[in-house]
């Protein structure tokens, strides 16, 4: 996109008439962010503006910045543009930006999922004329089971770990999945601990209102004690730490994430198990999402943007890609590296 009220630029996306950008990827002037992921809220932008429950999370990866509010549904006119967030359903305080210009109506979506859960707020369609929407799951072959279905399957697999006497390390992104999965799961099957890159959004989460169960953090201590009954939440960067594994005694290795549909994925990542559940929308949530806007044109970006555009080309849709430089989850896993976390 080139034109009209967001344009795609070095930095980013653009807004010349209102003089702001979205999620940009360089430092500028004014961001507005969509999420606190590290693709979408980059450190250095002299002011951020985003939503309320999302403002703790964007200010540990920024910084000392300028970190201002807006709540759900409230309008805010910048020069003659006016802007209002949406939830999105992908993490605590995620939101979908809204622009609204001389009665037309775009809407940047950033990550989002449909499927709702009690760690972030609910997925919000809102009507435009244009939609630019996320696709990192745009394939038919990404189809999420129901979430309950997966949970069980990680109890389960959890149980027949201490039967055995294995420690369950669980590996999650450290923002967003590993408190889905906590709030999730049944903490009464044993000991949880989580990794230090985790530790400090729990207790955001916790400050946001949204309830979680007792963690310990896994330290050598921790998992000298819990060896063998304990479920461990970390981050994926950590099974590339030899040292910091092995403190667990005899384990078995999992990873929660739709990348988990695909045949080879959990081999290319070395681990036993894998659980289906991402914090974004499969392939039918993502066309729902997109139906629900009733918009004219869709820009499509992240993930598998060609093959959304061409489909929805094919269908009949106004449809283009807008080409970014970071890849959604693959640089979720750079979160402990960003906060600093090596144990």
């Amino acid at each position: 996109m080139t034109e009209d009220l967001l344009q795609l630029t070095p930095s980013g996306l653009y807004c010349p008439a209102g003089d702001f950008y979205i999620d940009p990827w360089l430092p500028v002037a004014r961001a507005i962010i969509t999420h606190a992921h590290a693709d979408h809220a980059r450190p250095g932008s002299r002011r951020y503006l985003t939503t309320p429950t999302g403002a703790p999370l964007l200010a540990r990866r920024v910084g000392d910045a300028v970190v201002q509010t807006l709540p759900f549904g409230e309008r805010l006119t910048i020069n003659d543009v006016t802007i209002s967030f949406h939830p999105a359903g992908h993490l605590l305080g995620s939101a979908q930006v809204r622009l609204e210009r001389r009665g037309e109506a775009w809407v940047v979506s950033g990550d989002y999922k449909l499927e709702c859960e009690r760690t972030c707020e609910p997925f919000e369609p809102v009507r435009c004329h244009v939609f630019i929407t996320e696709s990192t799951f745009g394939l038919p072959i990404y189809r999420w089971p129901p979430q309950a279905e997966v949970f069980a399957e990680i109890e389960r697999w959890w149980r027949t770990n201490q039967e055995n006497g294995l420690t369950s390390v669980l590996y999650a992104y450290a923002l967003g999945k590993a408190q889905r999965l906590l709030a999730g799961i049944d903490a009464s099957l044993g000991p949880i601990l989580v990794h230090g890159a985790v530790l400090p959004f729990i207790q955001l989460y916790r400050s946001a209102g949204v309830e979680l169960p007792k963690v310990f953090h896994a330290d050598e201590m921790n998992a000298r004690l819990h060896r063998g009954r304990a479920l461990v939440i970390a981050p994926p960067s950590a099974g590339h730490m030899p040292g910091w594994l092995r403190k667990f005694g005899p384990c078995s290795q999992a990873f929660a994430s739709g990348w988990m549909t695909i045949r080879g994925a959990r081999r290319r990542r070395a681990v036993d198990r894998g659980f289906v559940l991402s914090d974004h929308a499969d392939w039918a949530g993502l066309l729902e999402a997109i139906r629900a806007t009733g918009a004219e044109r869709i820009g499509v970006t992240h993930g598998y943007a060609s093959q959304m555009a061409r489909f929805l080309q094919e269908d009949g849709w106004r449809a283009e890609v807008i080409p970014t430089r970071f890849t959604g989850e693959a640089l979720e896993e750079m979160d402990a590296v960003v906060d600093g976390t090596v144990e």
